[in-house]
């Protein structure tokens, strides 16, 4: 009987046991808080609906060129106009057409007691792009630099960096093509960039433009996941 009871006992000590090991390891690991803000969550949101629309884009663009391919009898031209809508997608061709120009140049008062100011920061840089592509912006280039997908836009030395090269040309200017300049300029002009470019003492100006031209990119391509394929003997 004696030895009964302790066996029980055993089994419902080593049972409460495990319940309060498995309860301590479940209150011991920490939660993972997301601590993106709200800006960092829009910026990603539209990043990710960007991506979306760009993935039906490329689906539409691809059967329309294979109905092509199965249609007509020369095949050169139809990947020759392929070849050249790719280069003009990636930006390695200059743009010109309807747009916005924007200017962004230093502003003092009388009340400033810093120093000169050398560039617009590079954080500033990147969250004016992503509020023209918010808006509507189909090409952009920050002074002469052309925007593509693999731009890089850095902070070195307190300089900004676009494409590796150096910002500091005042008006730093912007320019931007869009389907329709009118409302692309009203959204800019009550953005948020627009306020935080204010304090960090820079004056933001947008205007409309009938006709404006986006350079093309400049530099090589950097292609890191595709490969030619050898055509087989």
């Amino acid at each position: 009987m004696m030895k009964d009871r302790m066996m029980i006992f055993t089994v419902i000590t080593t049972i409460i046991g495990f319940m309060v090991a498995v309860q301590f390891q479940t209150t011991k690991e920490p939660d993972v808080r997301d601590t993106r803000t709200v800006m960092e969550l829009r910026q990603e949101l539209t990043a990710e609906k960007e991506k979306q629309q760009e993935l039906i884009e490329e689906l539409a663009t691809q059967e329309e060129m294979l109905e092509q391919l199965q249609n007509t009898g020369n095949v050169e031209n139809v990947i020759e106009e392929a070849i050249n809508g790719l280069k003009a997608r990636a930006g390695l061709t200059e743009v010109s057409g309807e747009g916005v120009l924007i200017e962004i140049r230093p502003y003092f008062d009388e009340n400033y007691q810093g120093g000169a100011i050398r560039t617009v920061p590079a954080h500033l840089v990147r969250m004016l792009i992503n509020e023209l592509n918010i808006y509507g912006a189909k090409d952009i280039a920050v002074g002469s630099q052309r925007i593509v997908s693999t731009t890089p836009i850095r902070e070195v030395q307190g300089v900004t960096l676009i494409n590796s090269r150096r910002m500091t040309t005042f008006p730093l200017q912007v320019r931007v093509l869009t389907d329709d300049p009118e409302q692309l300029h009203h959204y800019m002009m009550t953005s948020e960039v627009k306020e935080y470019l204010q304090y960090e003492n820079l004056e933001f100006t947008s205007a409309p433009m009938t006709d404006i031209t986006v350079p093309a990119y400049d530099q090589s391509m950097r292609v890191r996941y595709m490969a030619p394929v050898k055509e087989e003997s």
